[in-house]
């Protein structure tokens, strides 16, 4: 299967896929229905101006339009402590069918590889929902390690009267 699949940074023609796995991820993970045009623009932002971030996608080889079955985004944040960036995996998703076939593996392989060429990145890092157990044994499986840190958030967009009822 791995020889099938090929990972790339995402193009602006991959806007729509990119839109609806992240919709679909935000569903599945957080029981949250985003508003699509605010995910779009948010989206095409990334797209349109590399230095807030870059999304790559995993997609078959082998079929006319390069079908899309996975995606991911890294953005970045300075270390003084490093004087280096890390690089945030962030909207991870790997569509149902695929899943548990070494795909988002790959992508974590590229990333790695990428990162680890560049002087100016001193590691990779991501933030998991605290109940996905399925997503902690994938990024577990990579080789990712536990961080000491605990994420805490002042959402001004998404806030919890929209997160259908969970607190």
């Amino acid at each position: 299967m791995r020889d099938h699949v090929i990972v790339r940074p995402a193009r602006p023609d991959d806007v729509d896929a990119l839109v609806t796995f992240g919709a679909a991820m935000a569903r599945e993970t957080e029981g949250r229905d985003l508003e699509m045009e605010r995910l779009r623009l948010g989206t095409l932002a990334v797209l349109a101006s590399p230095e807030r971030g870059f999304y790559l996608v995993a997609e078959l080889s082998g079929e006319p339009s390069g079908r899309l079955i996975g995606q991911l985004m890294v953005t970045y944040e300075w270390s003084d402590w490093r004087n280096a960036t890390f690089w945030w995996i962030q909207s991870v998703y790997v569509h149902p069918s695929w899943r548990r076939r070494g795909v988002y593996r790959r992508m974590h392989e590229f990333i790695l590889h990428q990162a680890r060429s560049r002087s100016d990145v001193c590691g990779v890092r991501l933030y998991v929902e605290k109940n996905n157990a399925v997503a902690q044994s994938a990024y577990d499986h990579v080789g990712l390690s536990r961080s000491a840190y605990i994420v805490f958030e002042d959402d001004f967009v998404l806030s919890k009267k929209e997160f259908h009822g969970k607190e």
